[in-house]
């Protein structure tokens, strides 16, 4: 029953961006993100307060979403290392405010630092625990100087829930800038992608710290992984010749 998702179809399904002037700069912007992405990527620290978050010079951007929306997944498939990031059947298993240092190792100042996030919402965990791990997400995302960009992921199935609109308003209220990510596309046929797309599109066109590119992805196909690198890379600044 329904339609079987591929490689092909989904990309389709997915719109061009409009962060980039022209085809020329979007081709570009796929090489940097290429390059970017194909660095080494070292992991700093875990941290479990405030008090303990890393000083360095680099565009942050973090990874937010509910618990098993796939953010682990996402997070190795754009390094390219199935292992970077921890991936688990149970949902909630990042405990930790999680750094990466994606870039050249001869220079300290170029890349980008690339923040794991525990999951929001239900976690296979006590309570108590389940809510020190929400308040210490939400004090980084309002209050984290260096953080440029919130990669807020949606399951692409079930779509905008109660707490990530909560996320969102509190981001808005923050002026902290957000991109949707829709993860797990490939568990829908493009009609149904598009719709989904629309639909996120349209809600999050209203939120004044969203940027306006919502991008359709699936770690395991791959899917939209390029447009993501690509736009991340821009936000870095960088640029390769």
């Amino acid at each position: 029953m329904g339609e079987e998702a591929t490689a092909s179809s989904l990309d389709e399904a997915l719109p061009a961006s409009a962060a980039f002037a022209d085809a020329g700069a979007w081709a570009q912007a796929l090489e940097q993100g290429r390059w970017l992405f194909a660095q080494p990527c070292t992991f700093v620290m875990g941290c479990v307060g405030m008090d303990r978050l890393p000083q360095h010079p680099l565009v942050e951007v973090a990874f937010a979403g509910r618990s098993n929306v796939g953010k682990s997944s996402l997070v190795n498939a754009l390094t390219g290392r199935k292992t970077l990031a921890r991936a688990s059947n149970t949902p909630g298993r990042t405990q930790e405010l999680n750094f990466f240092r994606l870039g050249p190792q001869a220079d300290e100042t170029a890349g980008l630092m690339m923040v794991d996030l525990p999951g929001y919402g239900f976690a296979r965990a006590p309570r108590d625990q389940v809510a020190r791990w929400n308040r210490l997400v939400m004090a980084y995302l309002q209050g984290r100087s260096p953080l440029r960009r919130v990669c807020l992921l949606i399951d692409s199935r079930h779509g905008l829930k109660a707490n990530d609109r909560e996320v969102m308003t509190m981001l808005d209220t923050a002026a902290v800038n957000y991109q949707v990510i829709l993860t797990k596309a490939d568990k829908l046929g493009p009609t149904q992608a598009r719709a989904t797309h629309a639909a996120v599109a349209a809600e999050v066109s209203r939120r004044v710290a969203a940027h306006p590119d919502v991008l359709l992805t699936s770690a395991d196909k791959g899917l939209g992984v390029p447009e993501l690198r690509a736009q991340l890379a821009a936000l870095a600044g960088l640029r390769v010749a």
